[in-house]
């Protein structure tokens, strides 16, 4: 194996000491071996005393890497773009999110109907130390009320209050216990319904993050009076969402047990006997999403009978008898359907791309909505009902790989799209070419993926970066990212593959890949690195792999399968221990999706392939960096620091060529952080992977 060029470092070799258990248990028949569980208890002393260690060595090699500071001036400028959000109407005022090229974090504005744009809430303003993030906000019927959730710390645990919009003082809150929670507010702005775990003294310890209900809520009263609306009897494990009709008289409550995806849907009239009658049940085995828009119908998008979604109506006095109006496309899934004056706007997106559509109040189809390029469309907005002007008008984000989010508007009166806002910074980016890929899976199955490399396709192969997600029905089209962009104009080549599992091609390619058919996850990412070895783009002795969450038991999985396929691996905030995820932070509710080791034949798929259960003595593998968040709150580190240690003992890498590192975070959790954490983040991640396949950061 020839192996790239890169600068010798000058880090230290030696890896921290772990104890290693002779712990073997019998699961339903299988021997499964655990030599690092000492390492799950992260207050431990001599888990302590090894984190520590590990941290001084992975601080060794990551600051010795070359081009750290090009690249970090670098991703700081391809980050100062900065992005705005559509406009949220509500009687006249526009609310949004803009994100200036000085700012770690995007301001909420409100513009007045007479244009005057003004801050409303600027976390930066209410933390300076960067630890707190804007989780969620909804501003009342009548624009002069806001409902937002700040977290602090990456934990994620949102703290929900009401401000005034014009005065900005803020007039309720904290409630606590509202992680995750919608806000649905009833005309008048003095009541709303929301989401809120009950009170963890009265359920198990082991379920405090859990037991959700949707609560209704008199502002300025005490949260312990709110009156309990749904969710007793139910799952303890629900999540729920909640709309109110802008009339207020139909409340709409959707819900599914953890991330399964089989929803039900309820629906009560709050002029009549206020009682939430099923709609759809999680029992008939789809996803269905509702709202009750201004013409008084009941929309549905839903899964039912059509993998790839269908739009369905009716009228919500007898919600369960639906019309079909705009049928499933065979090629393209529905994503979202809003009214637009007379007519529909349709959001597909075929093979990840997105596409917009009219079509008339009885589905006919009236021609596609030009949009900029091959990109994604991020949410569609309308004005309200109590907004006049612009009521033939919709707007959208938009982002491709070298378009930050921007927002387009479209009239169905001129249909002309224009440049609503452009993202706010000025950055000279780097010329890209972006091609969409087929090629075949093991058993035969087409996938697609991504490749952006340099306009002039620099001499090949080059030192390649392959990423992918491939979990829970969530897919990734194209979109703006600092650190493709930076890889690329280094004169790498970057690629991300639409794995089953995901939603690109529908629900029955999430099916495809999830539970005993996990494997065809991983089958479709090895194929995705072959066909960039076997078009040419690259080596593998050049072909690095990032993942994070679910795609970090992609990667994982990736590296323990196939180590010779692959040079360098980041893993980030992982799921490695298959038979154990359960039982830390929210791993119960992944069981849908993986299968419980529970289940005798479930446990047999999970260690089929689960990472830390698959490390083997004398292999050769990889470079691999484990990026983890001590506060994160979905996925335990603990699964790093187990496979950490599992591939410093086992691996027959030389540790000079080949190290395998843990880096860790305090005070920063699974999703939202700030930008100047994120560019220090993949500063140390696509350093590290250049590094290992030869790529020369200038």
């Amino acid at each position: 194996m020839t192996e790239p060029s890169r600068a010798a470092l000058p880090a230290t070799t030696s890896y921290p000491p772990a104890e290693r258990l002779d712990l073997v248990e019998d699961l339903h028949g299988h021997a499964v071996a655990d030599p690092y569980r000492a390492l799950e208890d992260p207050e431990d002393p001599s888990t302590r005393a090894w984190s520590r260690a590990q941290d001084d060595l992975a601080r060794s090699w990551l600051d010795a890497l070359p081009g750290r500071s090009a690249l970090g001036e670098r991703l700081t400028e391809l980050t100062g773009t900065g992005s705005v959000s559509a406009p949220t109407w509500r009687a006249g005022r526009s609310f949004h999110t803009r994100r200036d090229p000085d700012r770690d974090f995007p301001v909420l504005y409100v513009r007045e109907p007479d244009g005057v744009e003004r801050v409303l809430l600027d976390v930066a303003a209410l933390d300076p130390s960067g630890r707190t993030t804007l989780d969620r906000w909804a501003p009342s019927k009548e624009g002069d009320l806001l409902a937002y959730q700040v977290s602090v710390g990456g934990d994620e645990h949102s703290l929900l209050h009401v401000l005034d919009v014009t005065t900005g003082e803020v007039v309720e809150g904290p409630i606590d216990r509202c992680r995750y929670s919608p806000v649905a507010w009833l005309p008048g702005g003095e009541e709303f319904f929301y989401v809120r775990r009950v009170d963890p003294a009265l359920v198990p310890e082991d379920e405090r993050q859990f037991h959700r209900r949707v609560w209704r809520h008199r502002v300025g009263a005490d949260p312990a009076t709110d009156v309990n609306v749904h969710g007793d009897g139910l799952d303890h494990t629900y999540y729920y969402g909640v709309s109110v009709s802008a009339d207020g008289r139909w409340l709409l409550v959707n819900g599914a047990p953890g991330t399964v995806r089989r929803d039900s849907v309820w629906i009560a009239d709050l002029h009549g006997s206020g009682v939430l009658e099923p709609v759809i049940t999680a029992e008939q085995g789809a996803q269905c999403s509702a709202r009750v828009a201004e013409d008084g119908r009941l929309y549905l998008r839903t899964s039912l009978d059509a993998p790839r979604f269908r739009l369905c109506v009716a009228d919500p006095t007898a919600p369960r008898d639906w019309t079909e109006l705009v049928p499933e496309d065979p090629d393209a899934v529905l994503d979202a359907a809003v009214p637009l004056d007379d007519a529909l706007v349709v959001l597909r997106t075929r093979h990840a791309v997105s596409e917009l559509a009219l079509h008339g109040l009885d589905g006919a189809p009236r021609g596609a909505i030009p949009l900029p390029g091959t990109g994604s469309v991020h949410g569609l907005s309308t004005v309200d009902a109590r907004t006049e002007a612009d009521r033939d008008v919709l707007w959208f984000g938009w982002s491709d790989f070298t378009t930050p989010l921007s927002v387009y508007r479209f009239s169905t009166a001129d249909r002309e799209l224009r440049l609503h806002a452009a993202a706010p910074g000025a950055v000279t980016l780097p010329e890209v070419s972006t091609r969409q890929v087929a090629y075949t899976s093991a058993d035969g199955t087409t996938v697609r993926m991504f490749v952006v490399s340099g306009a002039a396709d620099p001499d090949l192969p080059r030192p390649a970066l392959l990423t992918g997600y491939g979990g829970f029905g969530v897919g990734r089209g194209p979109g703006y990212s600092a650190s493709t962009l930076a890889w690329v104009e280094a004169g790498g080549v970057w690629a991300h593959a639409s794995l089953r599992g995901g939603d690109e091609e529908g629900e029955q390619w999430h099916q495809a890949g999830r539970r005993e058919r996990k494997q065809n996850v991983f089958d479709d990412f090895h194929a995705a690195a072959e066909k960039l070895i076997s078009d040419g783009w690259t080596t593998p002795e050049q072909l690095s792999i990032t993942g994070g969450s679910n795609g970090g038991l992609l990667v994982g999985a990736a590296l323990t399968q196939r180590p010779e396929l692959y040079a360098a691996v980041v893993c980030s905030a992982p799921l490695l221990d298959m038979a154990r995820y359960e039982n830390f932070l929210l791993g119960r509710l992944w069981a849908d999706e993986y299968g419980s080791a529970s289940v005798p034949e479930e446990l047999g798929w999970l260690l089929s392939y689960s990472p830390y259960h698959r490390v083997r003595e004398g292999v050769e593998y990889p470079s691999v960096l484990f990026t983890v968040f001590e506060s994160d709150s979905r996925v335990d580190p603990n699964h790093a620091r187990k496979m950490c240690a599992a591939l410093q003992h086992a691996t027959a890498s030389d540790p000079t060529k080949h190290p395998v590192l843990l880096r860790r975070e305090t005070e920063v959790g699974h999703a939202g952080r700030s930008v100047s954490r994120s560019v220090g983040l993949a500063v140390d991640q696509l350093a590290f992977l250049a590094w290992a396949t030869g790529l020369e950061i200038r």
